[in-house]
């Protein structure tokens, strides 16, 4: 990339070298977040294949896919590892994916400490409204009592009782 840049460069051109950054996708990558983070720009963080391989459930396959959920235990604590290594390194940490629009998801990601969430058009209005509606306090506080929870069913009952008390009940079940 540096060539490219070079090249560019002495054509003559203003132009600005782009960040660069790291996917983490895999179970090993978390576990090396720090050192990675070390030498990008920027962490993002990939929810869905990260889950699956986290879980090693294939969320296409239906026999399985009812096991597949970003909201398990073990997922929020590998978030967990990596935003705190990105931070650690003072980089910025993104997450992509279904989680990103989740709006269960997006109180733990928000306590977790997420720089930016990346997501579908469509899912922006219903994830603004739940960050207009959570302190970032709030988030984590909620995200603490997550943390003590062994199964992803008390988790993810835990969070949608929540969102029901802010009146965001509509986001999480029809008609509410």
């Amino acid at each position: 990339m540096g060539q490219a840049y070079q090249e560019v460069s002495d054509e003559g051109l203003d132009v600005v070298f782009p960040e660069f950054g790291a996917m983490i996708e895999v179970p090993s990558a978390v576990y090396q977040a720090g050192d990675i983070a070390k030498r990008v720009d920027f962490l993002s963080v990939g929810s869905n294949d990260l889950t699956q391989y986290i879980l090693a459930v294939d969320r296409n396959n239906t026999h399985v896919s009812n096991l597949y959920d970003p909201l398990h235990p073990g997922v929020i604590k590998a978030l967990q590892q990596v935003v705190e290594a990105g931070h650690l390194h003072g980089k910025m940490v993104s997450i992509c994916g279904e989680m990103a629009a989740d709006p269960s998801s997006v109180i733990v990601l928000l306590g977790l400490g997420f720089d930016m969430l990346s997501m579908s058009a469509s899912c922006l209005p219903k994830v603004k409204w739940i960050i207009r509606n959570f302190t970032l306090a709030r988030a984590k506080e909620l995200l603490q009592d997550v943390l003590h929870m062994e199964n992803v069913q008390d988790i993810r009952a835990y969070l949608e009782y929540e969102l029901e008390q802010a009146g965001l009940g509509g986001l999480v079940r029809a008609g509410k």
